[in-house]
């Protein structure tokens, strides 16, 4: 590292201009610890105050540092002295400051005057830019009302947002610059001239921070709040079971995690990381047990369905469904499905619609459209009630035509694929989530739905409540589970609902699913299974294992034991007393 100074002056202030002639990545962070300092892009240097403070935290910066000023020979800055401790013999040059040479890394850009010299909202230009502070990234300005662009940006791997800078950088790669190169084409310019200066971070709170413990200190400005701070020692071991806490979330200013103040937090610490913490201080007996959710200040709207110009058909059929207590997801379906029927004649009248338009409508969905047998017998289930107990026109819809059903057999794992499902999940309670599914055969909405009051462990079953089907039955609640079930109980404490979500209420279906995806992935088993496939399995090992079929029937629930049934193609019970004929051929 090689540096040149020299006195200037900026808006009628004597500043001191600093450069780095020998490129080295750490030298705008040691210019930063000089208070006051910064880039300037006009001087192409960095600039700090003309006082003696600013000198002296300079020189023992960069001790030991070579250093040449203007109009002088190289010394060390360490022998620089003064009687008054300011900077000796700094003169200002206006031609100096014009010819002053760059560091290498900033190359002149082939065609300056193609970069505007502002981005405005009628400028389509994605302004490229290095850094030296990140020779490994590339920072892209991109004009505020081109939101497509935004788009292509925000989906390119490895994309970051500087709020602070407001660009974005994405890696510096062949391939990355290849595909802006084929998407934005000559709207894409370079510009060598101008690099990016990252604005310091400020923080104004410290921790004590240890190596060998993960420490918890009392938050500086948030009450309800503490901070967390996780070593990098333990980062590979640690970080994904720290992302299961509740509420947690990450402070890139202060780089340490922000946890609730919450006694859910407190006991998860000590389940998770028992004599792995040291807290700086003693948590308090009155803190809450979770934190309520917040609202947020911006809620998504959902997009309204488009109108039918006789909407009120389908109004009606709503009310008469609700009125059947059917349930709200197949209401729904009804009407979704009703509506894109009428729109398809919205300039009829419904009750004037007749059954060729119907077959018509149907026939051109499974032409144009790709639908599915089980899509077209919904679409023909909700005319034929609309028909039927709306408009009294039964005669209309008799005899419609149903799609006949596929014959396909569920998706299975194997028990060795169900044991590396389970071992790969290290957090307590989702891995209590796929236990409970595969070991009582449940649905997904009927785990989400189960309280604390379903569980019976004195008779080893759990309780199901207005099943599919508004149907409740009876399942079994196996040893390992029901053991797993007491550590997840005394940890985490559910109040109402046996899964419960971040703020107290049921755990949402998505976040399950979530939870099965990413063990799956990590698992590496089926990639087509879903949540679902483990009542498949369920199903399938019990019958493997000599249970009668009516026994698997009370347990999942069917109404019909043909729907049981289908498990018996899939079952491998008495396979290997099977020969190939092939076999016993002489070939």
């Amino acid at each position: 590292m090689e540096l040149f100074v020299e006195q200037i002056h900026i808006n009628d202030a004597i500043c001191v201009a600093v450069k780095n002639t020998r490129f080295d990545p750490s030298f705008p962070g040691k210019m930063k610890q000089v208070k006051g300092s910064y880039f300037s892009p006009e001087v192409k240097a960095w600039l700090m105050p003309y006082t003696k403070e600013a000198w002296s935290l300079f020189k023992n910066v960069f001790q030991g540092v070579s250093v040449t000023k203007s109009g002088e020979h190289q010394h060390v800055v360490s022998h620089v002295k003064a009687t008054d401790g300011t900077p000796k013999d700094l003169t200002y040059s206006k031609e100096s400051a014009s010819t002053v040479q760059l560091p290498e890394y900033f190359i002149r850009a082939e065609a300056p005057s193609s970069i505007p010299e502002n981005l405005g909202s009628d400028i389509d230009r994605l302004i490229i830019r290095y850094c030296a502070e990140k020779q490994d990234r590339v920072f892209l300005a991109v004009p505020p009302h081109r939101k497509d662009w935004k788009t292509f940006v925000n989906q390119t791997s490895g994309k970051w947002w500087h709020a602070k800078e407001k660009l974005w950088s994405v890696p510096r790669s062949k391939d990355i610059f290849k595909a802006f190169q084929a998407f934005f084409g000559e709207n894409m310019v370079i510009d060598r001239e101008t690099p990016v200066v990252l604005l310091p971070q400020e923080s104004t709170a410290s921790f004590h921070k240890r190596t060998d413990m993960i420490t918890v200190h009392i938050h500086p400005q948030k009450p309800d709040y503490w901070c967390l701070d996780l070593p990098v020692a333990f980062m590979s071991s640690h970080l994904s079971t720290l992302k299961n806490i509740h509420g947690r979330r990450w402070n890139s200013e202060w780089y340490i995690w922000e946890v609730p103040a919450t006694k859910l937090t407190v006991r998860f610490l000590e389940h998770h990381f028992s004599g792995l913490i040291a807290w700086t201080f003693q948590p308090e007996d009155n803190i809450p047990e979770r934190l309520q959710e917040p609202t947020p200040q911006y809620q998504k709207q959902a997009t309204p369905p488009v109108q039918a110009k006789y909407e009120a058909a389908v109004t009606a059929m709503e009310q008469m469904l609700m009125l059947k207590r059917y349930s709200w997801r197949t209401i729904k379906s009804y009407k979704n499905s009703l509506r894109q029927f009428i729109l398809y004649y919205n300039e009829t009248r419904p009750s004037q619609i007749t059954r060729r338009q119907i077959n018509d409508y149907i026939a051109q969905l499974i032409r144009n459209k790709h639908i599915t047998e089980s899509y077209q017998n919904q679409i023909a289930c909700a005319i034929k009630i609309f028909y039927c107990e709306v408009l009294q026109q039964a005669e209309k819809v008799e005899g419609l035509v149903q799609a006949k059903k596929p014959q396909k057999i569920p998706q299975v794992l194997t028990e060795m694929e169900v044991s590396r499902l389970l071992r790969s999940v290290d957090n307590l309670k989702h891995r209590f989530i796929l236990m409970m599914i595969y070991s009582a055969g449940l649905r997904l909405s009927e785990l989400t739905k189960l309280r604390l009051t379903d569980i019976q462990m004195e008779e080893h079953r759990i309780f199901i409540r207005d099943a599919k089907g508004k149907k409740d039955r009876c399942s079994i609640l196996a040893g390992k589970t029901e053991a797993i079930l007491k550590i997840y109980l005394a940890c985490y404490k559910p109040i109402h609902w046996l899964i419960e979500g971040s703020n107290g209420g049921a755990y949402s279906d998505r976040s399950v699913q979530a939870i099965f995806t990413t063990a799956k992935e990590r698992s590496r088993i089926n990639p087509l299974a879903t949540v679902h496939t483990l009542r498949h399995s369920f199903a399938t090992h019990l019958l493997e294992k000599g249970v009668d079929l009516r026994y698997i029937q009370d347990l999942l629930g069917h109404e019909s034991s043909k729907t049981t049934e289908i498990y018996t193609h899939i079952t491998k019970k008495s396979w290997d007393k099977i020969k190939s004929p092939l076999d016993d051929l002489d070939i």
